[in-house]
């Protein structure tokens, strides 16, 4: 039976109000779409990586816990959220694992298809963050439309729900920062240009 995003909304404002029990009741609701992304993530990444699906939907899981008391506005700002820790997850790995920007084992994570990205060349996760963090800089709802899109799943409904803008701005948000990630990854050799 599939869950209504009404019933996961309304156990997300109940958690925020202090009720720890709605969290018991949230986490089996919503654990099969937090797999989904996570291993939308991992299947993105290198065949032998040391973390696993469930792990980081676990350690996804446990950092929203110690994140402190987050305004939960409903079911698909709960996704983008986690989609988001998951990738910092991810990173905070990458980087510990002490990668180097190019060469060696680098986590591959293909851009898909709507993105006018190279398929020959697929930028690393580290290198794309570096260019959402420096698209952040100067344009944050674009860096937070990519986030929500690419790395949450999130269709351009929900992240305009998210975002509390048009699905008009969504589209073209997302259009000018693919063009804009595509020149910024090329500049930084994600394509041997």
């Amino acid at each position: 039976m599939q869950s209504s995003a009404e019933e996961i909304s309304s156990l997300l404002h109940a958690w925020c109000g202090g009720d720890e029990t709605a969290l018991d009741r949230l986490m089996p609701l919503v654990y099969d779409e937090l797999r989904r992304i996570a291993h939308r993530y991992m299947h993105q990444e290198r065949s032998n990586h040391t973390l696993q699906t469930t792990a980081l939907v676990n350690e996804a899981y446990m950092r929203l816990l110690g994140a402190g008391q987050i305004e939960w506005k409903d079911r698909a700002h709960f996704f983008a959220i986690s989609a988001g820790v998951m990738r910092r997850i991810l990173v905070d790995h990458a980087r510990s694992r002490g990668y180097q920007k190019r060469g060696g084992d680098m986590i591959r994570v293909p851009l898909d298809t709507d993105l006018p990205v190279s398929s020959e060349s697929d930028p690393d996760l580290i290198l794309l963050d570096d260019a959402l963090n420096a698209l952040s800089k100067f344009d944050s709802r674009k860096a937070k439309v990519v986030e929500l899109r690419f790395f949450g799943g999130l269709s351009v409904q929900e992240t305009a729900e998210v975002l509390e803008i048009s699905t008009d701005t969504v589209k073209r948000d997302w259009r000018l920062a693919k063009a804009w990630l595509y020149c910024e990854l090329k500049d930084r050799g994600c394509h041997g240009s």
